[in-house]
């Protein structure tokens, strides 16, 4: 499989580029997620111009429009970093990245929570990061997060899935955008969106059906819609919802043992005695043994590799 071009934080590969000489060295980006992801790392500090090692610096003002300076001697690199970071964010649109990692509380890579000081010399934890902030605005629809929040295991297999989501999404787009391979797209995504939010997984079928827009117009307006669906957490009432659905499709192939067994494993899953893997091998078993075509090319089954293991923890 082709890998997927994800922007990272430099210094979570192991480089040493951090303002003491140091680094942060995530082994899990590197040597698990490493064998899907093709890094483009970025350091905006040392890009910008700054030395190794550096006086540190941190965000000051409001948590709105902050501004980045040095510790000790309070020098204000504000405006050269911003003037860097649209100069860094053309050289990046040609890279067709499908997501990136921020190095957390970062004054200029923290995605979010970074401390501010405000005049009051009280830090706020509410601050963006200089780069991140423009790179965010930027790519609004890309997947991002940053090293910490990944240690959240809903957290992590949300933004993997989206990772891999948007990958697929680009290769629509590079086929064409055709109306019909919409369609397809959307109906092998339809449980995979459903998990996340059945309020838009309805309106993004009215954006396939409606034959007023023009292909570009509804294709952007489609992605924007899943792209904001697949923020939102996938539940265990949601998943739960959705296994049923699947299940569905089986009403005149199981027996009766075979139903009860599946009804009672979704069961378990929906009061947290198991995690999602479980209903989902088990389907997948089934989709298998009554070949139900429509089923196998639902990436709710399959959203990301089996060797990541992220629904085991779900």
């Amino acid at each position: 499989m082709e890998k997927i071009k994800v922007g990272i934080s430099r210094c979570l590969l192991g480089d040493k580029v951090r303002y003491d000489g140091g680094h942060q060295h995530d082994r899990y980006l590197t040597d698990t997620l490493g064998k899907f992801f093709d890094y483009v790392p970025v350091c905006p500090e040392v890009e910008y111009g700054l030395p190794i090692p550096r006086e540190a610096m941190r965000l000051i003002g409001s948590p709105e429009a902050p501004r980045i300076v040095t510790i000790k001697t309070g020098i204000d690199h504000t405006e050269g970093m911003l003037k860097w970071s649209e100069k860094k964010l053309k050289v990046l649109e040609k890279e067709q990245l499908c997501g990136f990692i921020f190095k957390s509380k970062s004054p200029s890579s923290g995605m979010q929570g970074v401390k501010v000081y405000t005049e009051s010399g009280i830090p706020i934890k509410k601050g963006i990061g200089i780069f991140a902030g423009t790179f965010m605005k930027h790519f609004s629809l890309l997947p991002v997060e940053d090293d910490g929040r990944l240690n959240d295991p809903k957290i992590r297999e949300n933004f993997i899935e989206r990772v891999f989501v948007y990958k697929r999404w680009q290769e629509f787009l590079k086929e064409g955008g055709e109306h019909g391979s919409l369609v397809d797209f959307h109906s092998d995504h339809k449980y995979l969106i459903m998990s996340h939010s059945p309020k838009h997984l309805t309106e993004l079928g009215r954006i396939v059906a409606d034959a007023r827009r023009s292909k570009d117009e509804r294709n952007a307006i489609y992605s924007e819609t899943m792209m904001n669906a697949l923020k939102l957490t996938a539940t265990k009432k949601k998943n739960t919802n959705c296994l049923h659905h699947i299940m569905g499709y089986f009403k005149n192939d199981l027996t009766t043992n075979e139903k009860h067994e599946l009804l009672e494993i979704i069961d378990d899953y929906h009061k947290g005695i198991i995690p999602l893997i479980v209903p989902v091998v088990l389907l997948k078993h089934y989709v298998r043994k009554y070949e139900k075509t429509y089923l196998k090319r639902q990436f709710y089954l399959n959203p990301h590799p089996m060797e990541l293991m992220l629904r085991n923890h779900v």
